[in-house]
């Protein structure tokens, strides 16, 4: 590894998100030009355009043979999202959740993640997993884009208007042909960040001999997550409390039905799941996720006491990853503390949903 590797990791970087924002700017002022429905555009759109990087890594790697990088992206990137994320936007000012994500969404996320465990107890997402999966999200999609359609309620119309003229500013002004060579521009860029990280990545994991896959769970995920987590912050700080958790939870599903389900098909020999995966990776993924349900239903928001406490988590996560990664006595110490602590808070979590949800019940019933 020398000095290049860095910088091509930070170029890298840089370039999945300027590429992602050039995408979804020019993509959005297409659709609003051709007069498609504001919602549309923010289910399709802006979903796909902050899972880019995440869309371009996976499939870069897949096609090159680092499957290891394309598996530990996903689901790095989605316990980023659900732990960290969300975490440090709630720690900013506590995030509203809708009902519709606690009924509908989260549920989904959850058969998800589990139906991707299941499909990868062989060690592998194969080609017929990958192809299931992207039918999937394009099921799940046409079916938000028919539910918003039916939805005449003020709020959410306006929901979805303020978050298209935020990612497309100004462009709808600019000729059609800038449009389209913003969209072109950012595939490009995309296409060059996703080769430049996945080469870098690559460089560190064998200079520092650690796995592939561990880079990919960190290093690759937290910097494919930048766009999600400039988004979601923005939000918070805005005020825009449920935007935040929708840009989360859309982003983890399209994570694990189209990023993986694509990195699967275009792979030859499918993505590679390891055993240390299994043991762990997937667990605290499915974890994270499932923690969600009585986190929303404890008053259909994340107070900011769950936020410091999904961010802690997750320094204890990576924190483990790293000791594990390099042979440290200290990670014996880590694991222990964390099996401890995890049900403990767990369990927490769990009495304050059922008794969120029990109000909510009464309110109802009142």
């Amino acid at each position: 590894m020398n000095a290049w590797t860095v910088v091509a990791l930070v170029i890298g970087l840089a370039c999945l998100v300027g590429g992602a924002e050039l995408l979804v700017k020019g993509a959005a002022s297409i659709a609003t030009r051709l007069e498609v429905e504001p919602v549309i555009i923010g289910l399709t759109v802006v979903a796909f355009g902050t899972s880019a990087p995440e869309l371009a890594v996976s499939v870069s790697a897949s096609i090159g043979g680092n499957s290891d990088v394309a598996f530990g992206n996903v689901v790095g990137s989605n316990t980023a999202n659900i732990l960290m994320i969300l975490g440090a936007s709630a720690i900013v000012g506590g995030l509203a959740v809708s009902q519709r994500i606690v009924r509908i969404d989260v549920p989904l996320l959850v058969v998800a993640s589990v139906a991707v465990v299941l499909m990868a107890l062989d060690n592998r997402i194969g080609r017929i997993d990958g192809v299931i999966l992207f039918v999937a999200v394009l099921v799940y999609t046409g079916w938000l884009i028919r539910a918003s359609r039916r939805d005449d309620a003020p709020e959410v119309v306006e929901e979805y208007q303020s978050v298209v003229e935020t990612v497309e500013g100004a462009g709808v002004e600019r000729p059609l042909v800038v449009q389209v060579l913003f969209v072109v521009a950012g595939l490009v860029v995309l296409v060059v960040g996703s080769q430049l990280l996945v080469g870098s990545a690559t460089d560190i994991a064998e200079h520092f001999g650690v796995s592939e896959l561990v880079i990919g769970l960190t290093v690759v995920a937290i910097g494919t997550s930048l766009p999600e987590l400039a988004t979601s912050m923005l939000a918070a700080f805005r005020g825009q409390r449920d935007i935040a958790v929708g840009n989360v939870v859309g982003s983890c599903l399209f994570n694990l039905l189209c990023v993986l389900g694509l990195a699967g098909v275009v792979s030859s020999s499918g993505v590679n799941v390891t055993d240390a995966s299994l043991r762990l990776d997937l667990p605290v993924v499915i974890a994270a996720t499932v923690v969600l349900v009585p986190i929303f239903w404890n008053g259909f928001e994340i107070k900011r006491w769950e936020g410091f406490v999904l961010v802690a988590f997750y320094a204890l996560y990576v924190v483990y990853l790293v000791l594990d990664a390099n042979d440290s006595d200290a990670a014996d110490v880590v694991r222990p503390a964390a099996l401890i602590a995890a049900p403990l808070v767990l369990m927490t979590f769990a009495v304050t949903g059922y008794q969120g949800w029990q109000r909510h019940r009464r309110r109802a019933v009142a």
